[in-house]
């Protein structure tokens, strides 16, 4: 491994992948991408549930994935991987009035920005969804460009076209201290060496933190453990199936090999780095989707995981300079939609990096609306 680079990414997870390949696309210099894990892909990307959409409440996140969006389209012609975006589309259902009304304005700002969103009623939502329940539902969003896709699969082609493209790729490498000197970056140490550098993007994910205290600086970024299920073959789930949220039970299913995949975020949950299954969490899924889908009565459960959101105080990502140190770069803190947003991320982040004018405005997303107290919250979430 090299003792100096013009830039270390710290997380090997579909971010830092996704960062590594756009910044090398553009020359930056020599890359250095460390990841703690000794297998690519193991941490925070290969718990995520695959879904990808661009229905949110706020500007920037609707245009962050409406860029991912365009870029997961053509990630073939692009990265030379087959990895699929599958566009089954995304369907929030909504029984309550608070959330028709909050949904509401959401489609209205989506519409604006030019996101191909509807709004459903009775048999139109049945025709996507004819094996759920409901008997409740008052109305639903939907949108058809977006859709499901493996994040291994896209992170593992972003890995490739990065070492195409010249960046070095370690694993098994954590960093262990960050060395600061007048309030710059000057070099990270890990168990196998020091590592002189003018530039670290962190993009730790549920870590973050952990890596901004190292150089004593605070990312307001927290993990907090979320919990999937998925069943055995089932005989009534449609190729057509769309992700589907149910807003009042939290409930988000799609159709997963063939059956499906089933979660939910059990808001009760303390932040931690704990991934260990916990039966009551389970149940409390399952209870959810039977509920929501009678035919689950004789289903069998497939598998079970639990992984990291990596959570920000207005549930939106952290990407810019950090403001109380010099030569830090956050590309953090996407609060559940990390995998969707990936793309947009590593292209804006590359932008910023040589000085271009971004592809959007990203500004809501500067670390330092924490201290000005500028935070909008995302309120379409899961």
């Amino acid at each position: 491994m090299r003792n100096k680079a013009d830039a270390v990414i710290i997380g090997g997870g579909i971010i830092g992948m996704s960062v590594a390949y756009h910044l090398a696309k553009e020359k930056f210099g020599q890359i250095l991408l460390l990841e703690k894990e000794r297998l690519p892909g193991s941490g925070a990307t290969a718990k995520a549930a695959g879904g990808i959409r661009a229905q949110f409440s706020t500007k920037v996140n609707i245009e962050m994935s409406m860029l991912s969006e365009k870029m997961f389209a053509s990630f073939k012609d692009e990265i030379w991987n087959d990895a699929l975006f599958d566009r089954v589309g995304y369907m929030f259902l909504l029984e309550q009035e608070k959330d028709i009304e909050n949904f509401k304005r959401g489609y209205d700002l989506q519409k604006e920005l030019g996101l191909n969103v509807e709004m459903l009623k009775g048999d139109d939502i049945r025709k996507l969804a004819p094996h759920y329940n409901l008997d409740n539902v008052r109305m639903a969003t939907y949108c058809k460009d977006d859709g499901l896709g493996d994040p291994y699969e896209f992170m593992a082609g972003y890995e490739s076209a990065a070492r195409r493209a010249g960046v070095e790729i370690k694993y098994d490498t954590e960093v262990i201290n960050i060395v600061v000197a007048n309030d710059v970056i000057k070099s990270l140490k890990t168990k196998t060496g020091e590592i002189s550098t003018p530039l670290i993007i962190n993009c730790a994910g549920p870590q973050a933190k952990l890596i901004g205290q190292m150089a004593g600086v605070e990312i307001p970024v927290e993990p907090v453990k979320r919990q999937i299920v998925t069943t055995g073959e089932l005989d009534f789930i449609e190729p057509f199936f769309p992700m589907v949220v149910n807003v009042k039970t939290g409930l988000y299913t799609h159709k997963e090999s063939k059956g499906l995949l089933l979660g939910w975020a059990d808001k009760n949950v303390e932040s931690s780095f704990d991934i260990s299954v916990d039966p009551d969490y389970t149940d409390n899924i399952l209870e959810r989707a039977l509920n929501c889908i009678p035919g689950l009565e004789t289903a069998e459960v497939g598998n079970q995981w639990a992984g990291l959101y990596e959570v920000t105080p207005d549930h939106h990502a952290i990407i810019g300079w950090e403001p109380e140190l010099g030569g830090m770069f956050h590309v953090t803190g996407f609060s559940g939609h990390g995998f969707m947003q990936a793309p947009a991320a590593g292209l804006l982040t590359a932008e910023l990096l040589t000085n271009k004018i971004p592809s959007i405005d990203i500004s809501p997303l500067a670390p330092e609306r924490f201290a000005k107290g500028a935070l909008v919250d995302e309120t379409n979430i899961i």
